[in-house]
């Protein structure tokens, strides 16, 4: 179980940078298939090559286990920051509205 939600999230960063699977892989030196199976969940890998894979991928190791790691919270909402801040103005207000709303609606329950 863990496995596969550390691959998603692999994966999902290799997407985002807009690289495949065989140039991450050249990049970091693994095998196309290798990393093919970390995210699909169905090899883990040590932790050596995990750590090339988060610094290959250019992220943090707490945007990688946010799933898994009860305490990640913080990187999650650093995360959402960051792409909330990316959006044009008003779509970053409406979003930031809905979120006010709900902080309001959680404190009064």
């Amino acid at each position: 179980m863990i496995d596969k939600r550390i691959g998603r999230r692999i994966k999902q960063r290799r997407e985002e940078l807009g690289i495949t699977q065989e140039d991450l892989a050249e990049k970091l030196g693994l095998p196309a298939h290798y990393l093919s199976t970390v995210e699909r969940g169905a090899t883990f890998p040590r932790i050596e090559r995990l750590i090339d894979i988060i610094n290959g991928l250019d992220t943090s190791a707490d945007a990688i286990f946010c799933d898994v790691i009860t305490r990640s919270s913080d990187s999650r909402a650093s995360i959402l920051s960051e792409q909330i801040g990316n959006l044009p103005l008003e779509e970053r207000n409406k979003i930031l509205d809905m979120v006010e709303l709900m902080i309001r609606q959680a404190k009064s329950e």
